[in-house]
This record gives C-alpha cells, sequence and structure tokens, in this order.
C-alpha cells in the first residue's frame, strides 16, 4: 500500500471523484465546457494530492496541495451554478457542498501542518 492511500483525505477525495464523475454523466443539459472542466478539475485534485504525498520537498508538497484546494474552490463554484440553474437538485449539491467543504479543511490541515519546515 502507497503512503498517499492511508491518508483520510485522498478517501475522501477518491469517494468525491466517484461521486463527480457519475454526476457528470447523469445530469443531462450541461454544457460541454462546464461539463470537461468539472472532469478535469476533480481528477486534478486527486491526482495533485497523491503528487504531493510523493514529494520530498517541503515547498514543492505545499504547492500541490494549494493547487488541489484550488481545485476545490473551482468545483464549488460549478455546483453552485449547476444548482442554481436547476440542473444538480438540492440533496445532491449539499453531500458534494459538505464533502468539499471537509476536503478543503483538510488540505489546508496538510498545507499548514509543512509550514516552518524545510527540506
Amino acid at each position: 500500500m502507497f503512503d498517499f492511500e492511508k491518508l483520510e483525505v485522498y478517501q475522501l477525495v477518491k469517494e468525491q471523484t466517484n461521486m463527480v464523475l457519475q454526476q457528470i454523466e447523469e445530469i443531462e443539459g450541461i454544457d460541454s465546457a462546464v461539463r470537461e472542466n468539472w472532469r478535469n478539475l476533480t481528477v486534478q485534485m486527486l491526482l495533485q494530492l497523491v503528487q504531493a504525498s510523493g514529494r520530498v520537498n517541503v515547498a514543492e508538497k505545499k504547492n500541490l496541495l494549494a493547487a488541489s484546494r484550488s481545485c476545490v474552490f473551482e468545483s464549488t463554484a460549478i455546483i453552485d451554478l449547476l444548482k442554481a440553474s436547476a440542473k444538480l437538485d438540492a440533496l445532491k449539491f449539499e453531500e458534494l457542498y459538505n464533502n468539499y467543504e471537509r476536503i478543503s479543511k483538510m488540505l489546508l490541515g496538510m498545507y499548514r501542518s509543512y509550514e516552518g519546515k524545510s527540506e
């Protein structure tokens, strides 16, 4: 087992990724650019977290964690837009939103855990 697989945040991000990929396929009428952007953000959120766990350099770890968190923010804006346009129901929005919020806090905690540390 790789170290990243042991992280609670990885398990949550993986679960969220699977849920989002399913939603992308199920929701009808999403603009193709929004659909592709949400898919890319979702996968990048996961991959940047994994990359961060494999880096030795603290600055690189922090940059990748910050990038992963940025994907969370952009994805949250997308679900807000989908909810406002009635393409995403309120219950699914809440579930996705709550997961994004939890992931954001966990990534920020990881980021802060490296402050003051050097390579």
